[in-house]
């Protein structure tokens, strides 16, 4: 992807994940078993031939950014990967992170930005949609999905012309008058981006967010264009969407093949301990990660590598993670 560089906002803690995240920021939460959450969009942007990549951490920043290292490693060949910190104590929003990270945009200002986000569970080939951006010589575009009535109020809900031009963006509203949703991910301008970012930064009254302020304001002045996205898409920001994610992977026929010839990369999936299952057709319609020792029972369960099953034990309809989550662990 010529002239455009991506940036990953893999800050953020979670706190709808309960206690899944108290240990481990969201992005490293372990989806299939032995994949991290924050695998998809790295590989998304290895098979999308993005060059550039700034991943901005936050919470948990260390364990986050030795994974990040280990897996460029692994797999970045051809890339520039950098992981960037809070310049003042934290990130007060999305688009502070990306504020606080200014001399890294403005090192690119003739290109375009890629923003994404680090917790969405999806294979998506980001030059059709830059493509897209800069055939409508579009300020901005937003990535967006269709999405079911009752979950609208967790998304940016985005209401288009027929020319595909958003007209009208509410982030999470109470009701929602269409069920377009933004994925959360946009292609943005950097010459504009810079200038809407240092507008915010001085709002003391500002969210520091693109959903609820930097999108909005663009709309109504900006050329900002909806791209739609018709694949698998699945925001895991809540205890219900992340289990049901994982869910899907071991239905009769899953909505999402995650081991075609997309396959995410990362180190963990390179254990290749055997798993030991102890008495035979004890385990139904379940995902076993590699290094399990399954000696109980398991049905329509997704069981993590390395993680132990003891005998008598029934796990059902159920995600087992390991203890925890690292650039060694999965």
């Amino acid at each position: 992807m010529d002239n455009v560089v991506s940036i990953i906002l893999a800050g953020g803690r979670g706190m709808r994940m309960n206690v899944l995240s108290q240990m481990r920021a969201k992005p490293m939460l372990s989806f299939g078993g032995g994949f991290h959450v924050i695998d998809f969009v790295l590989t998304n942007c290895l098979h999308s031939g993005v060059k550039e990549i700034a991943a901005l951490v936050d919470y948990n920043r260390y364990d986050v950014e030795k994974y990040l290292n280990e897996w460029h490693r692994l797999n970045g060949t051809g890339q520039n990967l950098q992981v960037l910190e809070p310049k003042r104590n934290t990130y007060k929003g999305t688009a502070d992170a990306v504020y606080q990270n200014i001399e890294y945009l403005e090192k690119h200002i003739t290109g375009d930005a890629l923003i994404l986000a680090a917790d969405h569970i999806y294979k998506m080939d980001y030059r059709k949609m830059l493509a897209f951006h800069r055939k409508v010589n579009a300020d901005a575009t937003i990535g967006v999905v269709t999405v079911p009535v009752k979950e609208a109020h967790r998304f940016g809900i985005v209401k288009v012309s027929n020319e595909g031009k958003i007209v009208e963006f509410v982030e999470k509203p109470k009701t929602a008058h269409t069920n377009l949703g933004s994925m959360g991910i946009y292609i943005i301008k950097i010459q504009t981006l810079l200038e809407y970012l240092i507008k915010d930064a001085s709002n003391p009254d500002s969210p520091h967010d693109f959903g609820h302020a930097i999108i909005p304001e663009m709309v109504g002045k900006d050329n900002v264009f909806a791209y739609k996205f018709n694949d698998y898409w699945q925001d895991i920001g809540t205890v219900d969407a992340y289990y049901q994610a994982n869910m899907d992977l071991i239905q009769a026929e899953p909505p999402f093949d995650y081991n075609s010839s997309w396959t995410t990369l990362a180190g963990d999936i390179q254990n290749t301990m055997p798993v030991k299952v102890h008495r035979q057709n004890n385990i139904t319609n379940s995902l076993i990660c590699p290094g399990c020792i399954i000696k109980g029972t398991v049905q329509n369960s997704i069981i993590s590598t390395g993680v132990i099953i003891e005998e008598k034990a029934l796990v059902k309809n159920s995600v087992v993670l390991a203890h925890q989550l690292s650039a060694n662990t999965a």
